[in-house]
Protein backbone atom coordinates (compact mmCIF):
# COMPACT_ATOMS: atom_id res chain seq x y z
CA UNK A 1 0.00 0.00 0.00
CA UNK A 2 3.00 2.30 -0.22
CA UNK A 3 1.92 4.77 -2.87
CA UNK A 4 4.11 7.60 -4.19
CA UNK A 5 2.21 10.79 -4.98
CA UNK A 6 3.14 13.99 -6.77
CA UNK A 7 1.03 17.06 -7.36
CA UNK A 8 0.37 18.24 -10.89
CA UNK A 9 -1.28 21.50 -11.92
CA UNK A 10 -3.67 21.14 -14.85
CA UNK A 11 -5.59 24.28 -15.66
CA UNK A 12 -7.05 25.60 -12.42
CA UNK A 13 -7.54 22.17 -10.82
CA UNK A 14 -5.13 19.98 -8.94
CA UNK A 15 -4.65 16.47 -10.28
CA UNK A 16 -2.78 13.79 -8.34
CA UNK A 17 -0.74 11.11 -10.03
CA UNK A 18 0.94 7.87 -9.04
CA UNK A 19 4.71 8.40 -9.12
CA UNK A 20 5.72 4.76 -9.70
CA UNK A 21 8.50 4.41 -12.27
CA UNK A 22 6.51 3.68 -15.39
CA UNK A 23 6.32 5.48 -18.74
CA UNK A 24 4.54 8.78 -18.33
CA UNK A 25 1.71 7.86 -20.68
CA UNK A 26 0.84 4.86 -18.52
CA UNK A 27 0.58 6.70 -15.20
CA UNK A 28 -3.02 6.37 -13.98
CA UNK A 29 -4.61 9.46 -12.49
CA UNK A 30 -5.80 9.21 -8.92
CA UNK A 31 -9.53 9.62 -9.23
CA UNK A 32 -11.60 12.38 -7.66
CA UNK A 33 -14.70 10.78 -6.19
CA UNK A 34 -17.63 12.09 -4.22
CA UNK A 35 -18.55 8.64 -2.87
CA UNK A 36 -16.76 5.34 -3.35
CA UNK A 37 -16.53 5.11 -7.13
CA UNK A 38 -19.10 7.83 -7.83
CA UNK A 39 -18.53 11.20 -9.45
CA UNK A 40 -22.01 12.65 -9.06
CA UNK A 41 -22.71 15.62 -6.81
CA UNK A 42 -24.07 14.75 -3.37
CA UNK A 43 -27.67 16.04 -3.21
CA UNK A 44 -28.48 14.91 0.35
CA UNK A 45 -27.56 16.77 3.52
CA UNK A 46 -25.14 13.92 4.34
CA UNK A 47 -24.71 10.37 3.08
CA UNK A 48 -24.28 7.30 5.27
CA UNK A 49 -23.88 3.71 4.16
CA UNK A 50 -22.14 0.52 5.24
CA UNK A 51 -18.51 -0.07 4.33
CA UNK A 52 -19.57 -3.24 2.53
CA UNK A 53 -22.16 -1.50 0.34
CA UNK A 54 -19.54 -0.27 -2.13
CA UNK A 55 -16.40 -2.12 -1.09
CA UNK A 56 -17.82 -5.50 -2.04
CA UNK A 57 -18.27 -4.20 -5.60
CA UNK A 58 -14.51 -3.57 -5.78
CA UNK A 59 -13.34 -6.80 -4.12
CA UNK A 60 -12.92 -4.90 -0.85
CA UNK A 61 -10.15 -2.71 -2.25
CA UNK A 62 -10.59 0.98 -3.10
CA UNK A 63 -7.81 2.54 -5.17
CA UNK A 64 -6.22 5.83 -4.06
CA UNK A 65 -8.57 8.72 -4.67
CA UNK A 66 -9.58 12.02 -3.11
CA UNK A 67 -12.75 14.02 -2.47
CA UNK A 68 -12.83 17.55 -3.81
CA UNK A 69 -15.57 18.95 -1.55
CA UNK A 70 -16.47 16.18 0.87
CA UNK A 71 -15.27 15.13 4.32
CA UNK A 72 -15.58 11.47 5.31
CA UNK A 73 -15.57 9.60 8.59
CA UNK A 74 -15.40 5.79 8.57
CA UNK A 75 -15.99 3.61 11.61
CA UNK A 76 -15.02 -0.08 11.57
CA UNK A 77 -17.17 -2.20 13.84
CA UNK A 78 -15.78 -5.63 12.93
CA UNK A 79 -13.00 -6.73 10.63
CA UNK A 80 -10.20 -4.46 9.47
CA UNK A 81 -7.64 -4.04 6.73
CA UNK A 82 -5.22 -1.30 5.70
CA UNK A 83 -5.75 2.39 4.98
CA UNK A 84 -3.36 4.47 2.89
CA UNK A 85 -2.98 8.22 3.40
CA UNK A 86 -0.64 10.05 1.02
CA UNK A 87 1.30 6.81 0.52
CA UNK A 88 1.56 5.80 4.20
CA UNK A 89 -0.07 2.56 5.30
CA UNK A 90 -2.13 2.41 8.51
CA UNK A 91 -3.45 -0.90 9.90
CA UNK A 92 -7.17 -1.08 10.60
CA UNK A 93 -8.99 -3.20 13.17
CA UNK A 94 -12.28 -3.35 15.06
CA UNK A 95 -13.48 -0.14 16.71
CA UNK A 96 -11.30 2.19 14.67
CA UNK A 97 -12.47 5.56 13.38
CA UNK A 98 -10.91 7.03 10.23
CA UNK A 99 -10.89 10.75 9.48
CA UNK A 100 -10.58 11.65 5.77
CA UNK A 101 -10.44 15.41 5.16
CA UNK A 102 -11.12 17.16 1.87
CA UNK A 103 -8.30 16.74 -0.65
CA UNK A 104 -6.51 13.93 1.18
CA UNK A 105 -5.40 11.12 -1.14
CA UNK A 106 -6.48 7.86 0.44
CA UNK A 107 -7.21 4.23 -0.38
CA UNK A 108 -8.45 1.18 1.49
CA UNK A 109 -7.98 -2.58 1.44
CA UNK A 110 -10.57 -4.12 3.74
CA UNK A 111 -10.71 -7.67 4.95
CA UNK A 112 -13.68 -9.43 3.28
CA UNK A 113 -16.74 -9.20 5.50
CA UNK A 114 -15.60 -6.06 7.31
CA UNK A 115 -18.55 -4.32 8.98
CA UNK A 116 -18.89 -0.61 9.66
CA UNK A 117 -20.12 2.64 8.22
CA UNK A 118 -19.03 5.54 6.00
CA UNK A 119 -20.35 9.05 6.69
CA UNK A 120 -19.88 11.58 3.88
CA UNK A 121 -20.40 15.25 4.75
CA UNK A 122 -20.45 18.10 2.20
CA UNK A 123 -18.17 20.98 3.15
CA UNK A 124 -21.17 23.31 3.07
CA UNK A 125 -22.63 21.46 6.04
CA UNK A 126 -19.36 21.68 7.98
CA UNK A 127 -19.03 25.36 7.12
CA UNK A 128 -22.41 25.99 8.70
CA UNK A 129 -21.60 23.98 11.81
CA UNK A 130 -17.96 24.77 12.60
CA UNK A 131 -16.97 28.17 13.90
CA UNK A 132 -13.49 29.26 12.89
CA UNK A 133 -12.84 30.53 16.41
CA UNK A 134 -13.28 27.01 17.85
CA UNK A 135 -10.35 25.61 15.90
CA UNK A 136 -12.00 22.33 14.87
CA UNK A 137 -11.31 22.95 11.19
CA UNK A 138 -7.58 22.80 11.78
CA UNK A 139 -7.81 19.58 13.79
CA UNK A 140 -10.12 17.88 11.28
CA UNK A 141 -7.80 18.74 8.38
CA UNK A 142 -5.53 15.81 9.36
CA UNK A 143 -5.99 12.29 8.00
CA UNK A 144 -5.88 9.85 10.89
CA UNK A 145 -6.87 6.46 12.25
CA UNK A 146 -7.83 6.49 15.93
CA UNK A 147 -9.57 4.23 18.41
CA UNK A 148 -13.35 4.65 18.23
CA UNK A 149 -15.49 5.02 21.32
CA UNK A 150 -18.88 3.50 22.07
CA UNK A 151 -20.29 7.02 21.87
CA UNK A 152 -18.97 7.40 18.31
CA UNK A 153 -20.42 4.02 17.34
CA UNK A 154 -23.83 4.94 18.76
CA UNK A 155 -23.81 8.28 16.90
CA UNK A 156 -22.88 6.58 13.62
CA UNK A 157 -25.63 3.97 14.04
CA UNK A 158 -28.18 6.73 14.65
CA UNK A 159 -27.00 8.60 11.55
CA UNK A 160 -27.26 5.44 9.45
CA UNK A 161 -30.79 4.71 10.68
CA UNK A 162 -31.94 8.30 10.20
CA UNK A 163 -30.43 8.50 6.73
CA UNK A 164 -32.25 5.37 5.62
CA UNK A 165 -35.63 6.77 6.68
CA UNK A 166 -37.70 9.64 5.38
CA UNK A 167 -39.26 10.90 8.58
CA UNK A 168 -40.13 14.46 9.51
CA UNK A 169 -37.13 16.66 10.54
CA UNK A 170 -34.74 14.15 8.93
CA UNK A 171 -32.35 16.81 7.57
CA UNK A 172 -32.19 18.61 10.92
CA UNK A 173 -31.44 15.41 12.81
CA UNK A 174 -28.82 14.32 10.27
CA UNK A 175 -27.00 17.64 10.62
CA UNK A 176 -27.19 17.49 14.40
CA UNK A 177 -26.06 13.88 14.72
CA UNK A 178 -23.27 14.37 12.18
CA UNK A 179 -21.98 17.40 14.05
CA UNK A 180 -21.95 15.35 17.25
CA UNK A 181 -19.83 12.66 15.59
CA UNK A 182 -17.51 15.27 14.06
CA UNK A 183 -17.02 16.81 17.49
CA UNK A 184 -16.18 13.45 19.04
CA UNK A 185 -13.64 12.74 16.29
CA UNK A 186 -12.10 16.20 16.65
CA UNK A 187 -11.76 15.65 20.39
CA UNK A 188 -9.74 12.48 19.83
CA UNK A 189 -7.62 14.08 17.10
CA UNK A 190 -6.85 17.09 19.27
CA UNK A 191 -5.16 14.84 21.81
CA UNK A 192 -2.65 13.64 19.20
CA UNK A 193 0.26 15.60 17.74
CA UNK A 194 0.00 16.28 14.03
CA UNK A 195 2.73 15.74 11.46
CA UNK A 196 4.85 18.20 9.56
CA UNK A 197 5.53 21.67 10.91
CA UNK A 198 3.68 20.95 14.15
CA UNK A 199 4.99 23.97 16.02
CA UNK A 200 3.96 26.57 13.50
CA UNK A 201 1.23 25.00 11.36
CA UNK A 202 -1.84 24.95 13.64
CA UNK A 203 -1.55 28.57 14.74
CA UNK A 204 -0.68 29.93 11.31
CA UNK A 205 -3.24 27.79 9.50
CA UNK A 206 -5.97 28.74 11.95
CA UNK A 207 -5.18 32.44 11.59
CA UNK A 208 -5.13 32.03 7.80
CA UNK A 209 -8.49 30.27 7.79
CA UNK A 210 -10.00 32.88 10.08
CA UNK A 211 -8.66 35.61 7.80
CA UNK A 212 -10.09 33.87 4.74
CA UNK A 213 -13.50 33.83 6.44
CA UNK A 214 -13.20 37.58 6.91
CA UNK A 215 -11.82 38.58 3.52
CA UNK A 216 -12.75 35.94 0.94
CA UNK A 217 -15.46 38.19 -0.54
CA UNK A 218 -12.77 40.80 -1.21
CA UNK A 219 -10.78 38.32 -3.29
CA UNK A 220 -7.50 38.93 -1.52
CA UNK A 221 -4.44 37.39 -3.15
CA UNK A 222 -2.11 34.95 -1.41
CA UNK A 223 0.42 37.78 -1.14
CA UNK A 224 -2.09 39.96 0.70
CA UNK A 225 -2.91 37.20 3.19
CA UNK A 226 0.79 36.43 3.67
CA UNK A 227 1.59 40.08 4.32
CA UNK A 228 -1.22 40.33 6.87
CA UNK A 229 0.12 37.19 8.58
CA UNK A 230 3.75 38.40 8.45
CA UNK A 231 4.98 35.38 6.45
CA UNK A 232 6.06 34.86 2.87
CA UNK A 233 3.58 33.59 0.28
CA UNK A 234 5.78 30.52 -0.19
CA UNK A 235 5.70 29.66 3.51
CA UNK A 236 1.94 30.19 3.70
CA UNK A 237 1.39 27.91 0.73
CA UNK A 238 3.69 25.24 2.20
CA UNK A 239 1.83 25.26 5.53
CA UNK A 240 -1.58 25.22 3.84
CA UNK A 241 -0.62 22.36 1.56
CA UNK A 242 0.86 20.31 4.41
CA UNK A 243 -2.32 20.64 6.48
CA UNK A 244 -5.06 20.58 3.85
CA UNK A 245 -3.56 19.10 0.68
CA UNK A 246 -4.21 22.39 -1.13
CA UNK A 247 -2.10 25.43 -1.93
CA UNK A 248 -3.12 28.66 -0.20
CA UNK A 249 -4.66 29.96 -3.44
CA UNK A 250 -6.85 26.87 -3.65
CA UNK A 251 -7.94 27.25 -0.02
CA UNK A 252 -9.12 30.77 -0.86
CA UNK A 253 -10.89 29.66 -4.04
CA UNK A 254 -12.52 26.72 -2.28
CA UNK A 255 -14.09 29.07 0.25
CA UNK A 256 -15.62 31.19 -2.51
CA UNK A 257 -16.88 28.11 -4.33
CA UNK A 258 -18.43 26.66 -1.17
CA UNK A 259 -20.29 29.91 -0.56
CA UNK A 260 -21.48 29.87 -4.16
CA UNK A 261 -22.68 26.26 -3.85
CA UNK A 262 -24.48 27.07 -0.63
CA UNK A 263 -26.34 29.92 -2.31
CA UNK A 264 -27.16 27.82 -5.35
CA UNK A 265 -28.57 25.01 -3.20
CA UNK A 266 -30.30 26.88 -0.40
CA UNK A 267 -31.58 30.05 -2.12
CA UNK A 268 -33.48 30.99 -5.25
CA UNK A 269 -31.30 34.03 -5.91
CA UNK A 270 -30.48 34.68 -9.58
CA UNK A 271 -26.98 33.56 -10.53
CA UNK A 272 -26.02 37.12 -11.38
CA UNK A 273 -27.05 38.25 -7.88
CA UNK A 274 -24.98 35.48 -6.31
CA UNK A 275 -22.00 36.50 -8.44
CA UNK A 276 -22.20 40.14 -7.34
CA UNK A 277 -22.70 39.13 -3.71
CA UNK A 278 -19.51 37.06 -3.90
CA UNK A 279 -17.51 40.03 -5.14
CA UNK A 280 -17.45 39.24 -8.85
CA UNK A 281 -17.97 42.21 -11.16
CA UNK A 282 -18.86 40.00 -14.12
CA UNK A 283 -21.40 37.13 -13.68
CA UNK A 284 -20.01 35.44 -16.80
CA UNK A 285 -16.54 35.35 -15.25
CA UNK A 286 -18.03 33.94 -12.05
CA UNK A 287 -19.65 31.17 -14.07
CA UNK A 288 -16.33 30.31 -15.71
CA UNK A 289 -14.52 30.21 -12.36
CA UNK A 290 -17.24 28.05 -10.83
CA UNK A 291 -17.28 25.64 -13.78
CA UNK A 292 -13.48 25.29 -13.71
CA UNK A 293 -13.57 24.50 -9.98
CA UNK A 294 -16.53 22.10 -9.95
CA UNK A 295 -17.01 20.77 -13.46
CA UNK A 296 -20.50 22.30 -13.74
CA UNK A 297 -21.75 25.76 -14.59
CA UNK A 298 -23.76 27.37 -11.76
CA UNK A 299 -26.96 26.94 -13.76
CA UNK A 300 -26.31 23.31 -14.54
CA UNK A 301 -25.35 22.55 -10.94
CA UNK A 302 -28.58 24.09 -9.64
CA UNK A 303 -30.67 22.24 -12.24
CA UNK A 304 -29.11 18.90 -11.27
CA UNK A 305 -29.55 19.43 -7.54
CA UNK A 306 -33.15 20.59 -7.93
CA UNK A 307 -33.89 17.73 -10.29
CA UNK A 308 -32.45 15.17 -7.90
CA UNK A 309 -34.33 16.58 -4.94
Amino acid sequence: MQIGIRLWMEGSAFVLYDSNMRPRAEKPAIQVYNLFGEREELPDVVHCETIAARSVLHDWELAPHRHARLHQILLIDKGGGVASFEGRAHPLGPMRVINVPVGSVHGFRFLPGTQGWVLTIPMEVLDEALLASEGLNTVLARSAVERASAQMRDAMKQIFAEHAGRRYARAHLLRSLSCTLVGLVARVLSSRDGTGDAAARPDLLQRFQEMVETHYLRHWSVSQYAAALSVTPTHLTRVARAATGHAASQVILNRVVREARRNLVYTDLPISTIAYALGFKDPAYFSRVYAAATGFSPRRFRERIQGTN
